[in-house]
């Protein structure tokens, strides 16, 4: 995934590695990569923190660094890291806040293999997010997102879930707060191995997700971040 990002990704940009307590040897190959490229720091977990826990780490690293826009990209290779500078251009040019790189534009799921026992439950899961959040997403469940500074320092990411569900909450947080999100067509890839996503589990935890925000709990979030930065100024 290193190998494969643009050079001139490099002229201004940095990478950061989040190792979040892998059992395989990630964290030796991450270090490894770190003392051959300067622009690469690693986060060590010493224990598991989940996909929202290891994504905080790695958003606080980038913020505190003075990142004006992160991408997240996995490192399993289905997202194309060759297309990170077209998904970071709508927030470094101020067109919006917050951007998924969407499977389902363009056709690129179903042509990049993904199976249809997860590509059914992406539009289940998705129309009934839309319904619920009203928003005209495509898709919620892309792992390939772009989050600018001024977004991450006006909603409480802090705050929610450290399972896979922090991506499309980040999506209805920015929707709360009336910050634009965009969508770009990515190509994706899908080879034989098995992914440690849980379909039922997964689906369960976005149905609670969708009860949170019907109950207020994302509004009330938002309402007290906005108080406490207040108090802060």
């Amino acid at each position: 995934m290193i190998e494969r990002i643009p050079d001139t990704f490099w002229e201004n940009g940095s990478v950061i590695i989040v190792n979040d307590a892998s059992l395989d040897g990630t964290g030796q190959v991450a270090r490894e990569l770190a003392a051959e490229n300067p622009r690469i720091a690693v986060v060590d977990h010493t224990e598991n923190r989940g996909y929202g826990g290891a994504l905080k780490s790695g958003l606080k690293v980038a913020l505190n660094r003075g990142a004006d826009a992160i991408a997240v990209v996995h490192s399993d290779g289905q997202y194309a890291p060759e297309k990170v500078l077209d998904l970071l251009a709508p927030v470094l040019h101020e067109e919006a806040y917050i951007v998924q790189g969407s499977r389902l534009l363009g056709g690129g799921a179903r042509g990049g293999g993904m199976p249809l026992t997860r590509y059914i439950p992406n539009r289940v899961l998705t129309t009934i997010e839309n319904v619920a959040f009203g928003t005209r997403m495509r898709e919620f469940h892309s792992g390939y997102m772009i989050y600018s500074r001024h977004l991450l320092e006006r909603v409480p990411y802090e705050k929610l879930q450290n399972n896979y569900n922090f991506d499309a909450e980040m999506i209805l947080m920015a929707h709360l707060a009336g910050m634009r999100c965009a969508e770009i067509a990515i190509p994706t890839r899908y080879d034989e191995e098995s992914s440690s996503l849980s379909p039922i589990p997964y689906g369960l935890n976005v149905l609670r997700m969708i009860k949170c925000h019907l109950t207020g709990h994302y509004r009330s979030l938002l309402r007290a971040h906005r108080e406490s930065r207040g108090a802060v100024t």
